[in-house]
């Protein structure tokens, strides 16, 4: 097989609130992606927040393995020695784009990437004229005008990064820029079944679906500028986000909304159109997806941490089942954000076990979340009481993940408990085979050495 273009279409704090994923939503031109394409029902995100979890795209490594802690615009950065997925791939001969945002370094040329086409937007505090650089429509007109202005004799890799679904910030509050994006009646929109209907709830829902539609127009035109190109057959479209929607119980928590996200990939005469897989499958196997569709050889490291984390779908696509070993786990985490919440949780088919190593609120909010409309409805049932240290969920019985199993002095039931001691051990290992600092006690923040005062004679 001849080694595809790859273009990566990603976006903010989407989840799976898309039409195809059952999202009361229009978004047509995604659902034809999917219906031309593979559609992932079962993947999640290595974290329920931005950087940590697109460092796991990059380097198919866990955000405590790769340096990646916190927020790029927060003092966190990936290692030195870190191999990123844009650099292997120009390594191999593709010719590297990035297109709008990346929001994993404030150094985005150590990326790897031969062009960056647009100036680099980090968060929601960025001035508003570098938003406008990363605006879907904006974006996708860029990539576009790539498309169709070569040859393309050699393979290229691009980055197509959208700044929406992602909050902004105004006067202390944050939301959605309703009156920037046609929004329908939030009376009108669906509530979203793991938060109450309340007013507050249901016009951030509006303003998100306004911002959606920039979404899907985005994607449009990345597709139609490959088929004007005549690239559309030799290339493979992937669409994903980096973590759920920035509500509460979703983005900055390890609950199902905070850690799923969209995952569709169209290859047209090699994929199987109209497929939907339920395979467990992770972020951090996207990396070594790609570079096995790429037919890039993953790196070798000299490391005590785990190494390459990620593991290739690629034989489930090509339909190899010598070749692929499916999942029946996989895990998730969180340290740092706008504050510290160091969680770690292990997901199976039908289990959810999380250990919160620190005294946290019942539900943590994201200050973009905490100060929005959805927030402010839900700050005493999220704050009202302290969380638990460990939880338990059977996703069967309880999809939504409101009875913790182990709450109090733990379970009754004694299958209850072994199923409660096994997961925590696995993810007690699973800890220990990656070198997760929380092992050894609180994480402190950033370049500590940089930030933290020295005494008359050096120590601290």
């Amino acid at each position: 097989m001849t080694s595809p273009h790859i273009v990566l279409v990603h976006c903010h704090d989407l989840g799976k609130y898309v039409g195809c994923y059952g999202a009361a939503v229009d978004t047509p031109r995604i659902d034809d992606l999917a219906d031309n394409g593979v559609r992932f029902d079962r993947h999640f995100v290595t974290a329920p927040q931005c950087s940590p979890s697109r460092s796991s795209l990059l380097t198919g490594r866990h955000p405590h393995q790769n340096g990646m802690l916190g927020l790029a615009h927060a003092d966190w950065e990936l290692h030195d020695d870190e191999h990123l997925l844009p650099e292997l791939l120009a390594e191999a001969g593709y010719e590297t784009h990035l297109f709008g945002l990346q929001h994993v370094t404030e150094y985005p040329d150590r990326l790897g990437y031969d062009r960056i086409h647009t100036e680099q937007p980090l968060t929601a505090e960025t001035p508003p004229s570098i938003h406008e650089t990363a605006r879907a429509r904006t974006v996708a007109d860029e990539f576009a005008t790539m498309a169709t202005a070569g040859d393309h004799d050699d393979p290229f890799f691009a980055s197509v990064g959208f700044f929406e679904l992602h909050r902004v910030g105004e006067n202390g509050h944050f939301g959605f820029e309703g009156d920037r994006y046609e929004t329908p009646d939030p009376e009108t929109v669906d509530p979203l079944e793991f938060l109450p209907d309340r007013p507050g709830i249901r016009s951030d829902i509006a303003a998100m679906q306004g911002m959606l539609s920039a979404i899907d127009d985005g994607i449009g035109t990345v597709l139609d500028a490959l088929e004007d190109a005549g690239l559309a057959d030799d290339t493979l479209v992937v669409f994903t986000t980096e973590h759920g929607l920035a509500m509460p119980r979703a983005k900055g928590s390890c609950f199902d909304p905070g850690i799923e996200a969209t995952l569709l990939l169209r290859y047209p005469g090699v994929l199987e159109s109209g497929r939907v897989v339920d395979d467990l499958v992770s972020n951090v196997d996207v990396f070594s997806t790609l570079l096995d569709v790429a037919d890039v050889e993953l790196p070798e490291l000299e490391v005590d941490d785990g190494g390459i984390a990620g593991r290739s779908f690629a034989p489930l696509l090509l339909d190899d089942e010598d070749g692929y070993e499916p999942r029946d786990r996989v895990f998730a985490g969180m340290t740092w954000h706008d504050r510290y919440n160091p969680t770690r949780a292990i997901r199976t088919e039908r289990w959810k076990y999380v250990r919160n190593f620190w005294h946290l609120p019942a539900v943590y909010l994201t200050t973009d979340i905490y100060c929005s409309d959805a927030g402010r409805e839900v700050h005493e049932d999220c704050y009202g009481e302290q969380r638990a240290y460990e939880e338990l969920y059977d996703l069967e019985a309880d999809p939504l993940e409101q009875n913790n199993l182990v709450a109090g002095d733990g379970p009754d039931d004694p299958d209850l408990e072994r199923t409660r001691d096994r997961l925590r051990e696995e993810l007690r290992e699973w800890m220990d085979e990656t070198n997760d600092p929380l092992l050894e006690g609180p994480v402190l923040p950033g370049d500590w050495d940089a930030i933290s005062l020295s005494s008359t004679d050096g120590r601290r």
